[in-house]
């Protein structure tokens, strides 16, 4: 076991990376409005905090190190990715890191019984469930306000979907 998490070990902290990028780019990527976060385009006609992206990609990897190494892994890199988010900025931390946690609630509870049927389906489902809870809270949290929350869960849905894709895609091509 203890071999599984040492090669694993890129996945937990690309994680905890993607947490810390994330909360960085809300301060310094995209459209920055006075007073609120940078925002970016995400399609159909909607815009979001500019770390939307980064956060679509650790639901992905959220999902692969709950796979690998359990729940407890997860909400140790939750801690993590929070610790070090907040030298950029303790409110988003504090946000970022509230909203991972209830969000993986949700996660967990559509990502276990889907994972049995298909991993990839797993992957797409609880990743937009996890999504939607974490968009709605850490907005609220981080900002006072539900504003982007379209933009948000459009984008964190297009990252959830894509990671499905892939994974669906790497386990057609190893067979």
């Amino acid at each position: 076991m203890a071999l599984a998490k040492l090669k694993y070990s890129p996945i937990w902290g690309g994680y905890i990376a993607c947490i810390w990028f994330a909360n960085w780019m809300i301060n310094n990527v995209g459209d920055c409005i006075p007073d609120g976060p940078c925002v970016i385009p995400v399609g159909f006609g909607f815009s979001a905090p500019s770390g939307v992206l980064m956060i679509g990609l650790a639901l992905v990897l959220r999902d692969a190190i709950h796979e690998t190494y359990g729940r407890r892994w997860v909400m140790a890199g939750i801690l993590c990715g929070a610790a070090f988010s907040a030298g950029v900025s303790p409110s988003l931390a504090l946000a970022s890191g509230v909203a991972f946690a209830v969000s993986e609630i949700g996660d967990f509870a559509v990502y276990e019984p889907l994972r049995r049927r298909s991993k990839a389906l797993a992957v797409a489902i609880s990743g937009t469930v996890g999504g939607a809870i974490d968009s709605a809270l850490f907005l609220f949290l981080a900002f006072g306000s539900l504003d982007f929350f379209a933009g948000q869960f459009i984008g964190k849905t297009e990252m959830a979907i894509l990671g499905g894709a892939i994974l669906g895609v790497y386990k057609f091509l190893r067979r």
